[in-house]
């Protein structure tokens, strides 16, 4: 057979090929390139077995995979934002939130409630980047200080994991900023109360969540690899005119410079916060 008929007919197969394989089972992991089958990140905690980047975890996947199983009870649910500022841009605050709560299934960027991890009782809140990048408005504000309050009255452990790239939401302006000053002045009271918060870190946990309850933690834990800052590290290039340090604004370099205690591969979390707990809160 000719060189170019072979070809061709190669071409005509591997195109039947694509065409005849279902979509939607293969994840293209963006650090390495590796294509992973669905079904087996799902099961190995949405890790990448190649190069172990961390996948992001919606906010009821973190609750699954740190809670016991039937134990978790969601509080308040239905708390839905307004519109404080009548906000008006290239599309409105309520289309806005309209469109991330039929993605997610959310009301809002954060999921909190109570359960049992490894046996222990807990609040948690986690919030989740895919709704308006997981940042801070009114209604995600009031329910952190709510579980943080929850935890203070009834004297338990407090876990809070954050992953927030959009820090305050601008939708609502000084609405909030001042969940800023709310929760920490919150964390504020269940420290004083002598209660344990653990305070854990996930990519990227950014801007307003890190300069307000992210960093108030008794212990602050964070996933490898994790971006952790304020403001992002090529903001910060351009308005100093300096070239950052390797690995700048990484849970490594926080580490090695004292701003986190500790990094926490994803598969050890539970373990580790359960080991905390029972260390720093015997029954």
């Amino acid at each position: 057979m000719p060189f170019d008929t072979k070809l061709k007919v190669n071409t005509v197969r591997a195109t039947v090929r694509r065409r005849d394989m279902p979509g939607g089972l293969w994840t293209k992991c963006d650090d390495c390139g590796e294509i992973i089958y669905n079904k087996t990140l799902e099961e190995d905690f949405k890790i990448c077995p190649k190069c172990d980047t961390h996948f992001t975890l919606s906010a009821h996947e973190r609750v699954a995979q740190l809670i016991d199983e039937g134990t978790f009870r969601e509080t308040d649910k239905s708390l839905c934002a307004s519109d404080p500022i009548k906000f008006r841009g290239p599309k409105s605050y309520v289309a806005k939130l309209k469109e991330d709560q039929d993605a997610t299934g959310l009301t809002d960027a954060v999921v909190t409630g109570e359960g049992f991890l490894s046996g222990r009782r807990i609040l948690i809140g986690v919030t989740d980047s895919r709704f308006i990048m997981g940042s801070m408005g009114s209604v995600v504000g009031e329910k952190l200080t709510r579980t943080i309050e929850q935890a203070t009255e009834r004297k338990l452990p407090l876990v809070i994991v954050s992953g927030s790239g959009g820090g305050a939401r601008m939708y609502e302006g000084m609405f909030s900023l001042m969940q800023m000053a709310k929760t920490s002045q919150a964390l504020a009271k269940h420290h004083e109360a002598g209660h344990l918060f653990i305070s854990v870190l996930t990519n990227p946990t950014m801007a307003g969540i890190m300069a307000s309850f992210a960093s108030l933690g008794d212990l602050i834990l964070a996933e490898p690899r994790a971006l952790i800052g304020f403001t992002g590290p090529r903001v910060i290039e351009q308005t100093i005119r300096q070239r950052l340090p390797e690995g700048f604004q990484t849970s490594e370099f926080l580490l090695e410079h004292g701003m986190i205690d500790k990094i926490v591969h994803r598969k050890q979390l539970k373990a580790s916060l359960h080991q905390f707990i029972d260390s720093l809160c015997p029954l």
